[in-house]
């Protein structure tokens, strides 16, 4: 595959993508290179920008930290006196792949797997929401882990302050007047670098004669190395605003953005502080770090449990402590029962309000379960996860201690007739939004991929404001390397949300868990319960029923009759198209979590057409939550349990 421009005949080599999966014909979006200033690739809906790459810094272009080179394939990008241009290339011709747009205007890179002739998508180039170009206007910067995402840099504030929570695309403007003669720079690392379509560079420049230059032109406003490779070389200076910028932890390149000189006084007054209270608890840290060393050995000693416990991240809390918050473990303190033992509402000395998850001994749930969710969870931070805020193992007892919940799971609303109403459209959309983004950073963006394989209502908890927040990774399974998929005979989950492959043969990946939050979002969407649904006239579950609405293009009729005077009808249609495109029986029919958030958030994409969802007919609908212990769905032992 080759982007890019021959400067001699004019010819420009760009990928179109097709009108939809099934026309071939040419689509809405372009993917080109465009060569104004430092050259980057956009991504064109008609004559729109909607997504830019950053520049190239010698390795990957800056907003596609993870297109790198492998042992598979090279990424080459060149510039010279005929041609500008960006290339791909193959290393090893037994493992095809290839980059292509899709219908959507999502840039996918995907490989043939052989054992089930079929193209996988390795990665995209978009990740979320944090991806639409300049999302979040001049000077600021698009973080998609808070709300709302963007934020000014560093020396600036909001345009438009009374705006700002619902509206960034006037960004940021500088607190500071720059003065010219009297400027400096702050140093931003870890993040994409801003559109470079107005920029000047030179290969041969270091560092410090590129702040010179920069310092030497007042209409510069940012300077960063060119190649970050070798310990970085070159030199690009970007001119006028500075757009489209967002947080990337992996990037390795330095960003310089011109400030005036009183803020850099501000930030050098904000170290002395730091540093003069650092140097201050010192010698208080040192004590206390001994106490604390020498109370948990003492604790551990008396633990007595097979928990590993140099394995944890996380606070150890002390039975007094866990004890008298919930008041002895009071019946009045208990809000929410599941297959391993009660969970308590408990308040700390400090006021703190947390939710208690006492291990039951008759627990479906053993030690093994328990110590993979301290484990997971404690590497985990992201807005939509639960937070665990510590753990409990004393004598017999075992137990983890979250942040509390007030509006409790989302199964508790949606499904009770005389509380869904509280939950009108928009409230149901963010949900599911924040459900996809808590999912799409297990999958990808975290520093382990994260399968959780228990994925349901039940397991979606609501803070104060209704954001969602994803629960309960005892059975969560952490993918290493280039692993694509894992195998069970011990099948544990809850009917009703298990992909197909997995509840009959065992078979887990990234794509079980999408099949879970199609469910969901369909059980959001009409407020009935998959495994509870009944029809009068047919015996299909909500699956099978959302299916035939499709079919018939009745899809409206899915929608849970409360939402009537709430909802946004083209939001609901995408909602019910993602759900079902995420539910079709085969795993590799079904999108990847970056597909899901990106057509979730950007409406009026054209969408591919769903094939059948799994789990299409079932004769029975069974009254409760019904949980695999063990077997196979064709020969399975079931043991009824609440909701976790």
């Amino acid at each position: 595959m080759k982007l890019g421009k021959n400067l001699v005949t004019g010819m420009d080599w760009h990928t179109t993508s097709w009108k939809s999966m099934d026309d071939p014909t040419p689509g809405e979006y372009v993917d080109r290179l465009d060569s104004h200033g430092y050259p980057q690739l956009f991504v064109y809906r008609n004559s729109s920008i909607v997504y830019s790459s950053g520049p190239w810094n010698g390795i990957a272009f800056s907003g596609s930290p993870n297109s790198k080179a492998s042992d598979s394939y090279t990424f080459r990008f060149a510039i010279n006196q005929q041609e500008i241009y960006y290339k791909y290339e193959l290393k090893n011709d037994s493992m095809p792949t290839r980059v292509v747009i899709n219908p959507s205007g999502v840039i996918e890179h995907l490989t043939w797997i052989e054992r089930s002739q079929s193209w996988f998508l390795y990665l995209t180039a978009q990740f979320d929401n944090c991806d639409r170009f300049a999302l979040c206007g001049p000077y600021s910067s698009c973080n998609i882990n808070i709300s709302p995402p963007c934020d000014c840099l560093k020396g600036f504030q909001p345009r438009y302050p009374q705006e700002s929570a619902a509206d960034w695309s006037s960004g940021c403007v500088r607190r500071t007047s720059l003065d010219c003669n009297h400027d400096g720079f702050l140093k931003f690392s870890g993040i994409k670098m801003p559109d470079s379509r107005n920029s000047w560079y030179n290969e041969s420049m270091n560092l410090e004669e590129c702040e010179k230059m920069c310092l030497a032109d007042c209409d510069c406003t940012a300077y960063s190395n060119l190649d970050v490779r070798n310990g970085g070389s070159g030199c690009l200076l970007w001119f006028g605003e500075l757009i489209d910028i967002r947080e990337f932890s992996q990037i390795e390149q330095d960003l310089y953005v011109r400030v005036a000189a009183s803020e850099l006084d501000r930030k050098r007054w904000r170290k002395r502080s730091v540093l003069i209270a650092a140097i201050s608890a010192v010698v208080g840290t040192f004590i206390l770090s001994f106490l604390a060393w020498f109370s948990f050995q003492r604790r551990k000693r008396r633990t007595g449990s097979e928990v590993e416990n140099e394995d944890m991240e996380l606070p150890l809390f002390d039975l007094v402590t866990v004890t008298s918050a919930t008041e002895n473990f009071s019946c009045a303190n208990v809000i929410g029962e599941g297959g391993f033992g009660p969970v308590y509402k408990g308040i700390l000395p400090d006021g703190q309000e947390i939710a208690v998850k006492r291990l039951s001994k008759y627990s479906g749930q053993g030690v093994q379960e328990l110590k993979n969710e301290i484990v997971l969870i404690a590497k985990l931070q992201h807005r939509n996860l639960v937070k665990l805020l510590g753990y409990c193992l004393e004598r017999e007892e075992r137990m983890l201690i979250y942040e509390f919940m007030p509006n409790t799971s989302l199964d508790y609303i949606i499904f009770d007739s005389s509380r869904k109403a509280s939950l009108a459209w928009k409230n149901r959309f963010e949900i599911a939004m924040g459900i996809s983004r808590g999912l799409l950073y297990l999958h990808q963006d975290s520093r382990l991929r994260i399968i959780h394989r228990d994925l349901k209502t039940s397991n979606i908890l609501l803070d104060s404001d209704m954001n969602a927040k994803i629960s309960d990774f005892g059975l969560a399974k952490i993918f290493t390397g280039d692993q694509l998929e894992g195998k069970t005979k011990r099948v544990i989950g809850t009917y009703g949300y298990m992909s197909p492959e997995y509840a009959v043969d065992g078979k887990y990946s990234v794509k079980s868990d999408v099949f879970s939050i199609g469910v969901i979002i369909l059980e959001i969407v009409s407020g009935r319960k998959n495994r509870k649904f009944h029809h009068l006239e047919h015996y299909h579950n909500l699956l099978g029923h959302a299916w035939l609405l499709w079919t018939e293009g009745k899809a409206l009729e899915l929608m849970d009759e409360c939402l009537k005077e709430s909802c946004s009808a083209s939001q609901v249609l995408t909602c019910i198209q993602v759900g079902l495109l995420c539910v079709q029986k085969l795993p590799e029919d079904r999108p990847t979590m970056a597909s899901v958030v990106f057509w979730l958030g950007n409406e009026g994409l054209v969408l591919p057409q769903p094939k059948q969802p799994g789990f299409f007919i079932e004769r029975n609908s069974m009254e409760s939550t019904e949980s695999i212990d063990e077997g196979y769905v064709t020969n399975v032992s079931i043991s009824i349990l609440e909701p976790r």
